[in-house]
């Protein structure tokens, strides 16, 4: 094969990606989630899940680009902001009780140029009967009674669709563990973070660990 050559193609890397599967955002412009938390609008006393834990729940939920998506609890709306990235061709639903944190979700998509989030405000799992749509996929990330609203979830969920829970305290991991038992749920899988960040404090520079969190997650196959 000595002696053959062959012509050096360049290839631009915008033509590597269709312009409709790009995400919009230019505050964030990857293909990869894991959006800093500093990008995000935050209130006092209002959680944000942490990047790498996002990273964790984002990789249990197993989304396809069009997968319809709730998230209960939803929070600072960091979820629903990464997935609506994610899934440009995806309907998603953010449910959150408060209405100043409702306005918080709402602000943090704008941020972030997410057309396809519709935000809820209401209590699950009163609420969830009201919502336009059943999901492929769900995250739960807050409410009580926390069983109750893994069983009404459970009850909209589609055939084939997967349910994602946190729980940040022994109770709630409790609670979780009974209901998917209870519901049957399949190839369930427990997973709890452990994260520690690079600071720096003073003059030196330190690991502190971030509040460990339990992800639960399972199937409904039927």
């Amino acid at each position: 094969m000595a002696g053959i050559s062959y012509p050096l193609e360049v290839i631009s890397h915008r033509s590597l990606f269709p312009i409709k599967g790009q995400m919009p955002s230019q505050l964030w412009p990857y293909i990869t989630p894991g959006i800093p938390d500093e990008l995000f609008e935050r209130l006092p006393g209002i959680p944000l899940s942490k990047r790498e834990v996002r990273l964790l729940i984002i990789s249990a939920l197993r989304l396809q680009s069009d997968s319809w998506f709730w998230d209960i609890g939803a929070g600072t709306g960091t979820i629903p902001v990464e997935i609506g990235l994610l899934c440009p061709h995806g309907k998603i639903i953010a449910v959150e009780r408060d209405e100043d944190v409702a306005n918080l979700i709402r602000r943090n998509c704008d941020r972030f140029s997410i057309q396809n989030v519709e935000v809820v405000e209401g209590s699950a799992p009163d609420c969830l009967k009201d919502l336009p749509w059943q999901p492929h996929r769900v995250c739960i990330e807050g409410g009580r009674p926390i069983k109750e609203i893994l069983k009404k979830v459970w009850y909209y969920l589609q055939p084939q669709g997967r349910v994602v829970a946190t729980a940040a305290n022994l109770e709630t991991l409790y609670a979780l563990s009974e209901g998917f038992a209870e519901l049957q749920a399949r190839n369930i899988e427990v997973v709890q973070s452990a994260i520690n960040r690079l600071e720096t404090r003073g003059t030196h520079q330190t690991f502190a660990a971030a509040n460990p969190i339990f992800i639960l997650s399972g199937e409904k196959l039927d």
